[in-house]
């Protein structure tokens, strides 16, 4: 999924939707009909069946940017199918319509209380199912009943509470507090082009980038509190938990790296226990922001806090060099 993308954007409006709820309603059945044959020396009943109401399915697709179509329209709907008509003519089938959705996207009925997940692209699912027609009075004679005048009412189409949750999935998750130089490093190893600057938050919703088919998601800095809705809260430790492998980057000009490591490894443990255990290669970034000496100082100290610890900085091409040849390695490995 995602192979042959580059860059997945987030729609024209800038905006990444992941979580929406719609209401989701089938077509109705078409109603049958009352017909008699019109030919001449031809008796008997003529009314056609009602067609069946559209139903509503849910395919994937790579764009993340396709949840925003729901942001205004709240109420989908299928066409509902036609009704019956004279001289055995059933009516016209209601066309079904096909929401296109993000891949990783989990599809929650919460009317019926079940959830279902989209996980390739082209992948189709039935949200809603349509009603069936009713039949026409050509259905209901008999020996005894030659002349009948009964009819069916066409079943209403089902009609659903659905909630879209879109979890990305990406083989590499880059993570760390605000400005700790997720951004930069995903502009280098992709195409992508993530907004960077020396603020909180510059990354409010997730960037996708791909490195030689390693799908690489750049996820808004975590702070403390992240695991109960502070800052940008739980919405993106969801999209982290669908990576495969992390890259924690901790900032070399932070005057505590130990502590900025263990603020977003305690969170991570927080929100699941599972997150917390994903493979990770922890990178002291920024590296050309601290002298030699301190540098040296501040590795020590997150090597005793953290396995496979690394210097980085996207202003050194040795150290950028060790990046790719991890990431060389975990695209052999699938």
């Amino acid at each position: 999924m995602f192979r042959d993308v580059f860059f997945i954007g987030i729609g024209s409006a800038g905006m990444l939707i992941d979580d929406v709820t719609i209401k989701a309603e089938a077509g109705d059945g078409g109603r049958g009909a009352v017909a008699f044959n019109k030919n001449l020396l031809a008796l008997g009943p003529a009314g056609g069946s009602g067609g069946r109401g559209g139903s509503i399915y849910a395919e994937g697709v790579s764009d993340l940017g396709t949840l925003g179509q729901f942001r205004y329209e709240k109420d989908v709907r299928a066409q509902s199918g036609g009704g019956g008509r004279p001289q055995f003519c059933d009516g016209i089938d209601g066309s079904d319509r096909v929401l296109k959705i993000p891949v990783g996207t989990v599809v929650h009925n919460l009317t019926k209380g079940y959830a279902r997940e989209i996980v390739r692209v082209g992948e189709r699912i039935r949200i809603a199912r349509g009603g069936r027609g009713g039949w026409g009075n050509f259905h209901f004679r008999s020996s005894v009943n030659t002349t009948p005048r009964e009819f069916e009412e066409g079943t209403p189409g089902e009609r659903f509470d659905i909630r879209f949750e879109l979890k990305l999935i990406a083989d590499i998750g880059l993570i760390g507090l605000p400005n700790a130089g997720k951004s930069s490093l995903l502009n280098e190893l992709t195409r992508a082009s993530a907004k960077v600057a020396n603020y909180p938050f510059t990354t409010l919703e997730p960037n996708l980038g791909v490195h030689y088919g390693l799908i690489l998601a750049d996820i808004p800095g975590l702070i403390e509190g992240a695991s109960h809705g502070k800052g940008l809260g739980i919405k993106f430790l969801r999209h982290v938990e669908r990576t495969r492998i992390l890259f924690h980057l901790v900032a070399a000009d932070s005057a505590h790296p130990v502590k900025d490591y263990r603020t977003v490894k305690n969170e991570l443990k927080k929100y699941s226990k599972e997150l917390a255990q994903k493979k990770e290669y922890v990178f002291l970034s920024k590296s050309d922001t601290a002298s030699p000496a301190e540098l040296k100082k501040k590795l020590v100290a997150l090597k005793k806090a953290a396995k496979n610890v690394l210097p980085l900085s996207i202003h050194d091409w040795d150290s950028m060099e060790k990046v790719k040849k991890i990431l060389a390695k975990i695209q052999a490995k699938k």
